[in-house]
Formats: structure tokens, C-alpha cells, sequence
């Protein structure tokens, strides 16, 4: 009887050992690794801003240094001499009805006072005012320039972007700063809807082609006073306070 109850439990125990490594007990699995994010693209680099405008308040002093400096001066001086050798030498050659054209403003008289006395602004109520008092000073290189050609007998022309009701103020300040005994003058129409460059040319037109002068210098301080022909030379003065078109 014991042996018969050994060999059975011996055979399950067997079987067990078997079942054991035909199907292995599980396990747990194992945790994938998480995904790696992509790498997001570096972000684009900024173009430069646009550099500001240069800073008013600097650039006025930089004008009010290159006044009290002398620059300004010397490049007056220097353009007027240049245009006095040249009307000099052209008069020696001679013609008919030679003339000489200046601008006013900033040409013949300095309103450096006036534009200060603004800090460079412009009121028009205001500059009528100054017009009125007759009282801007003469730039005397150019009036060298002015009293060269007289001496020869050129005549003496004035075209100028003031309009007409300041003719009164503006003819008492010419004589007042030794200015007069010119030629003729011509003022804008009041109201003159215009550019000051297509006024002044067709003045010199008219001079030239209707009244028979002949212009053997133009001079100003804008490209507005000198541009458009109807002369032999052009003399560019200086002038960094503002544009007239």
C-alpha cells in the first residue's frame, strides 16, 4: 500500500515540474520609454529697426554750432567770392543788358535772428511781423557781390519768394541795409498757389526772352532759386535752416 501511493505522487509531482517550464509564470512588462519630443525650430532672428530719425533737439544745436563756429561765414564768404571773380571777369567781356539775379532772403539779408528768436520754427503771423520791422541785417559778402556788379553797370534783378504785401517792409529794410539802387524786384502774387522754382524761372524767362537781358549770375541759397536755365552760372550759398520748393 505505500508503494503504490509514492509512484503516484511522484509522477504528479513531475508533471507540475513539466507544466512549470512549458508555461513560465509572467511578469510584469516593462514601461516603454517615453517618446522624445521634437526639437522646435530655433525662432527667426528679429531684422534690425529701422534707425530713428536724427534727434531735433541735437540737430538744432548742431546748426546753432556750426553758426557761432564760423562755418557758416566762411561758406558764405566763399561762395560770394567766387561769384564776384566771376561777374568781374564777365563784365570785361561785355553785352548787352548783362544782369545780375539775387534772392532776398538768406542771399542779400540774414533773418538769423528772427529764426533763433523761433528756435527755428516757423509762424507765418510771426515772420510778417519781422518783414514789417524792416530790420534783417545785410550778409556782407554778398553784398560785396552786390556792389561789384553795380560798379560795372550790370543790372541789378530781385526775385524773391516774399509776396507782395511785404513789399513795403521789404524795400525799407533793402535801403536800410544798403541794398538799394537795384534794378527791379518781383515779389509771389499774394496767394501764389505755385513752387517758388516754377515762379522764379519764368521770371527769368520773361527777362531773357521777352526783355532781352542776358543773366550771367544767379545767385541764391536754394536749388529752388537757381534751378530751371535761363542763366550762365549759378552761385549755391549755404543754407542749413531750411528748404524752400
Amino acid at each position: 500500500m505505500l508503494q503504490r501511493s509514492v509512484v503516484p505522487a511522484l509522477f504528479a509531482g513531475f508533471v507540475f515540474a513539466l507544466a512549470s517550464c512549458v508555461n513560465p509564470p509572467s511578469r510584469t512588462p516593462e514601461r516603454a520609454a517615453p517618446p522624445i519630443a521634437p526639437v522646435a525650430p530655433a525662432a527667426p532672428v528679429a531684422a534690425p529697426a529701422r534707425a530713428e530719425p536724427y534727434n531735433l533737439y541735437l540737430l538744432k544745436q548742431e546748426i546753432k554750432t556750426y553758426v557761432d563756429d564760423g562755418r557758416y561765414e566762411a561758406g558764405l564768404t566763399a561762395v560770394a567770392g567766387e561769384a564776384k571773380e566771376w561777374i568781374e571777369q564777365r563784365a570785361v567781356r561785355g553785352g548787352d543788358k548783362l544782369a545780375v539775379v539775387f534772392d532776398l532772403d538768406e542771399t542779400l539779408l540774414s533773418n538769423l535772428q528772427h529764426m533763433r528768436a523761433m528756435d527755428f520754427g516757423y509762424v507765418p503771423k510771426l515772420w510778417d511781423e519781422w518783414v514789417a520791422e524792416a530790420d534783417a541785417p545785410a550778409i556782407a559778402p554778398v553784398r560785396d557781390v552786390y556792389l561789384a556788379a553795380r560798379a560795372r553797370n550790370l543790372a541789378i534783378v530781385f526775385i524773391t519768394g516774399r509776396k507782395t504785401s511785404d513789399q513795403p517792409g521789404t524795400e525799407n529794410n533793402l535801403r536800410a541795409a544798403g541794398l538799394g539802387g537795384y534794378t527791379r524786384i518781383f515779389y509771389k502774387p499774394n496767394g501764389y498757389a505755385g513752387t517758388t522754382e516754377s515762379f522764379k524761372t519764368s521770371i527769368r524767362k520773361k527777362l531773357v526772352e521777352e526783355e532781352g537781358y542776358t543773366i550771367v549770375a544767379n545767385i541764391g541759397d536754394q536749388t529752388s532759386d537757381l534751378t530751371g536755365g535761363y542763366a550762365e552760372r549759378t552761385f549755391k550759398l549755404p543754407n542749413p535752416f531750411y528748404i524752400a520748393k
